[in-house]
């Protein structure tokens, strides 16, 4: 992040010191929530590259248009749903255009299997190893929009029209998806419990 705050150094040049403040406002007032959006990016993306990637972006553009935040509304929101829009922005570029991998990540063995998932990252494979693993996975299961309305609500704490406001659809769609992806995440950490009830 030492990207973002030289970017705050050229952008205060303004000789009234102005943006010199204003930077210094972000700097005490966004930086703090990074790992807030760095959850919020893993939840989004699945990967702790992409999420990073994403919480950059989050951040240049969060300082960008800094200037037109209103100070007293929700500075939280307003950065989620920054994020929303950079994420949404990043998949359909993504969309547009093949995966690449890069020839010198892809040993022999990749190559004979063809197994597209042995390109996993070393987070994902810690993360599987982590007793919240299985939590994690089944989350992860939901379609997109419902996986961030469970995560905004229930692990960030959101009210419906904060959400709402984050991911730009009515609180009553917020409602429709969260009650989805709850029902949903039950039923696949049920199907868990039963597994290893088996197991035991």
């Amino acid at each position: 992040m030492s990207n973002l705050r030289s970017a705050a150094r050229l952008h205060s040049a303004d000789p009234d010191g102005t943006d010199a403040e204003l930077a210094a406002r972000f700097e005490r007032e966004v930086m703090p929530l990074m790992d807030t959006l760095l959850g919020g990016a893993m939840r989004m993306t699945l990967q702790r590259a992409d999420a990073e990637d994403l919480v950059q972006e989050t951040m240049v553009r969060a300082f960008a248009g800094f200037r037109t935040f209103q100070r007293g509304t929700n500075l939280k929101g307003w950065l989620f749903r920054i994020q929303a829009n950079a994420h949404i922005s990043g998949h359909r570029k993504r969309m547009c255009r093949p995966a690449e991998v890069p020839i010198d990540t892809v040993g022999d063995r990749q190559l004979l299997d063809g197994a597209p998932g042995a390109l996993r990252s070393a987070e994902v494979e810690v993360l599987e190893t982590l007793p919240d693993a299985a939590i994690v996975r089944a989350l992860d299961a939901l379609p997109i929009e419902h996986r961030m309305a469970v995560y905004f609500a229930d692990v960030e704490g959101l009210s419906y029209e904060q959400i709402s406001a984050i991911m730009g659809t009515p609180v009553g769609t917020v409602t429709s998806r969260l009650h989805r992806g709850r029902s949903q995440l039950r039923v696949l950490l049920r199907a868990l419990v039963d597994d290893r009830g088996d197991r035991a």
